[in-house]
């Protein structure tokens, strides 16, 4: 359900709107943005740094443009940054890539999302999610005309039920969605938890779709699996990322699908029309950006971890229980204990009367009482905003009730 502060008043009638569009609203994230700059709040909803990207990254963008590379590249993108996204999955991970046939350059990670579910997903369709899910998945497969079939990640360590999970395929499972690292729990899904999901997508004949956006975004020794790399998943995995989240761009949109090429080809057909394809200088950047050296990633990783620890700090002693995470930027909390009506309530308060915008964790579910009691806090922010916010966050102590 869409949080605002008062309802939308139509003045006109629906009957034009589609009964797919009818059945999801508004992004919930970026919704509290906007709150949060109607309140003159600290945004700690959305997930984009407010600090700086590389010089080098934006050195390249704006060579690149200088250079008049501004008109359409091949729609599947344009041949370096395919093959930097190739070399460097096959360097890290060992598994072969052919940037020619298997590489999709999206408008972000978004795209190649829904170009994906929409090149390989049939109307009636079944589509296994893990919630709480970042909040595009389930539009995206309303979008395609899929069924979703859910699988609750339990806390604290957001682990899965094995049986729940089996039960959740059938004959109709086409695909299952896996985020990992994780928004917006931060969990990290281990080699045997992806192994216990590919024995399903084998029995069942089932396409894993994943989205490895924080790959390089990880905590305390964990290390980031990617779907692929598990015995006989290779052939029936898509590996969705992009540049937004390790670069911290995440206006360019500009992201990428690897898949097989019998399902790359699939996926094209529909990036084409969609979007024809991503900006063309910003995939000369992207190129350059692939190519920094591996210390980048290691001094990433210490910086967020940094944050996560400082803001993790800043909430528990306020009442937060907090659910530390082992990779991505986010922070699920439970506030039950400030005894209001449920999370939305609760982020109205935080937003408009403390300073201070996080995203009710009802939004990640399908079922809103699974997150009545939880919000999300981001920390892909400076130490500077991060203080900012623990400083307002002050005020909840015994602090009035909806």
């Amino acid at each position: 359900m869409q949080f605002r502060e008062a309802p939308y008043n139509l003045a006109m009638s629906t009957r034009h709107v589609s009964q797919k569009v009818a059945q999801f609203t508004e992004s919930v994230i970026r919704e509290m943005s906007r709150l949060a700059q109607h309140h003159g709040a600290v945004n700690l909803s959305q997930g984009f740094p407010d600090f700086p990207a590389p010089e080098a990254v934006k050195a390249a963008a704006r060579e690149a443009i200088t250079a008049d590379v501004n008109q359409y590249t091949v729609t599947w993108g344009a041949a370096p940054l395919r093959q930097a996204v190739a070399r460097e999955f096959t360097r890290r991970y060992g598994v072969p890539v052919d940037p020619d046939t298997q590489v999709t350059i999206c408008c972000g990670s978004t795209e190649a999302m829904v170009a994906t579910m929409l090149g390989t997903l049939d109307p009636g369709d079944e589509v296994v999610v893990f919630e709480p899910f970042y909040e595009n998945y389930a539009p995206d497969a309303i979008l395609t005309g899929a069924v979703t079939r859910y699988v609750t990640l339990h806390e604290p360590d957001w682990t899965f039920d094995p049986e729940a999970l089996a039960a959740a395929f059938n004959n109709r499972t086409r695909a299952i969605i896996i985020n990992s690292p994780h928004n917006p729990t931060g969990k990290v899904f281990t080699r045997a938890e992806l192994a216990t999901i590919a024995e399903l997508c084998h029995r069942w004949d089932v396409l894993a779709i994943t989205d490895e956006i924080y790959e390089h975004i990880i905590y305390d020794g964990c290390r980031h699996v990617p779907m692929a790399t598990i015995d006989g998943m290779a052939d029936r995995t898509v590996t969705i990322n992009s540049v937004s989240k390790t670069y911290s761009v995440t206006g360019w949109r500009v992201g990428w699908a690897i898949a097989p090429p019998r399902l790359a080809g699939a996926i094209r057909k529909v990036h084409d029309f969609l979007t024809v394809g991503a900006a063309a200088p910003l995939q000369q950047a992207g190129a350059a950006a692939l190519s920094l050296p591996d210390s980048y990633y290691s001094e990433l990783a210490a910086g967020y971890q940094h944050r996560r620890d400082m803001l993790v700090g800043l909430l528990e002693p306020r009442g937060f229980v907090c659910f530390k995470p082992d990779g991505a930027y986010y922070v699920m909390t439970d506030v039950a204990g400030f005894g209001f009506a449920d999370d939305h309530a609760f982020a109205r308060h935080l937003v408009a009367e403390i300073g201070v915008a996080a995203v009710p964790g009802s939004s990640f579910y399908h079922d809103p009482s699974l997150g009545r009691t939880k919000v999300r806090f981001t920390f892909c922010k400076s130490d500077e905003t991060l203080q900012a916010a623990g400083r307002k966050l002050e005020a909840l102590t015994g602090g009035a009730r909806l």
